[in-house]
């Protein structure tokens, strides 16, 4: 069956029409979403660098950045400072979900649960509403409220969560969500890293196809970027051998790792302006959707084929908390307001996938 809506607001929401139609078919989200390489993720985990947000591979840095998910995901680039603020937040859980899913109040109501510390509507409920509903576009919308809540942001598995809604709402404003993914990427790679805790609270699945991008595990990608349809997840998905390695061979690996062996620039990632600070930050902020962090972009310059040199980084480790206490409604409109001050890097690249030393 293939289902044709017409163009959702916020088309951001990870273009999942074909992904609607593909588990309407088969009747299953479980089967669709693809499992991760959990042995490859946890030795990824153990080389994050909580104090400069970023992976740390011996002489090499990574990381993810707002480009490269804007990529990805194929968000808009006109969206890019429009960025997702928990402050912005007014109406309550019910609302929100009877402005999302045109349902009562009562029928809303009955199904709210209590997760922990969060209110929470169960897949099942949703699933219900995507089989019955006679609204094709509000089918796809469910759905993607349910991928948002259950892959994207995972915290109480089985649930989505009063949070994840407020993001999701938020989308027909036509924010973009990669920021707030990268956030609580970061955050929860800093968790898993200074605690050992095993449960990831994000994308695995995005993360790990960003991973394999810089790490030749996928065919080379060089023309299709530039049709207007294609998709890198997509190539990704369809070229990424999975291989049964132990967790501690890719430690092993990651540990012996030199500049050689990464693919600095991703194949499917096109030259143009680096967002590298904002406001009076020195690098970037980040508003997730349980705490803010923030990340320094100059420090992977050579992921852009540009000439990398060392950054100034202080008190980027005291960047992150989280939406709690007395004063972080404060910390969140200062980064708000400084999202209103951008500053891009124009560069010109020196070479395709590798560049010099290090400056100082």
């Amino acid at each position: 069956m293939t289902v044709v809506v017409t163009p959702l607001s916020g088309s951001e929401k990870l273009r999942i029409r074909e992904v609607f139609a593909s588990v309407q078919d088969s009747g299953s989200l479980s089967g669709y979403i693809r499992s991760y390489d959990e042995h490859l993720f946890r030795a990824l985990a153990q080389f994050w660098n909580p104090a400069y947000s970023c992976f740390t591979f011996g002489e090499v840095d990574l990381v993810p950045t707002v480009e490269e998910y804007t990529a990805l995901l194929r968000c808009p680039r006109f969206q890019d400072d429009r960025i997702y603020s928990r402050a912005a937040n007014i109406l309550t859980f019910w609302k929100k979900l009877m402005t999302i899913t045109g349902m009562s109040e009562q029928w809303i109501t009955a199904r709210i649960k209590e997760k922990g510390e969060c209110k929470c509507i169960s897949w099942d409920a949703l699933k219900g509403l995507i089989l019955t509903h006679p609204d094709e576009t509000k089918k796809v919308d469910f759905f993607t409220l349910s991928l948002y809540g259950l892959v994207v942001f995972p915290r109480a598995l089985g649930y989505v969560d009063e949070v994840t809604t407020n993001l999701f709402h938020r989308l027909s404003k036509r924010v973009t969500s990669v920021p707030a993914i990268l956030a609580e990427t970061f955050r929860s790679l800093g968790t898993c890293r200074k605690t050992g805790a095993d449960r990831f609270v994000g994308c695995a699945q995005l993360l790990l196809a960003w991973f394999y991008s810089h790490f030749r595990l996928i065919d080379r990608v060089i023309c299709q970027v530039f049709f207007e349809d294609y998709s890198p997840l997509k190539d990704i998905v369809a070229s990424t051998r999975r291989v049964d390695v132990p967790e501690e061979n890719w430690i092993a690996l990651f540990q012996n790792l030199q500049s050689k062996d990464v693919e600095w620039r991703a194949p499917w990632m096109i030259p143009g302006e680096i967002l590298y600070q904002c406001g009076n930050f020195d690098w970037v902020p980040l508003l997730g959707i349980w705490g803010a962090i923030g990340y320094a972009p100059l420090l992977v310059l050579r992921q852009f084929s540009l000439r990398q040199f060392v950054p100034a980084t202080q008190v980027l480790a005291q960047s992150e908390f989280t939406y709690k206490g007395a004063d972080y409604k404060k910390r969140v409109g200062e980064i708000s307001s400084a999202w209103n001050k951008t500053c891009r890097l124009k560069g010109v690249a020196i070479g395709p996938a590798t560049t010099p030393e290090y400056v100082e």
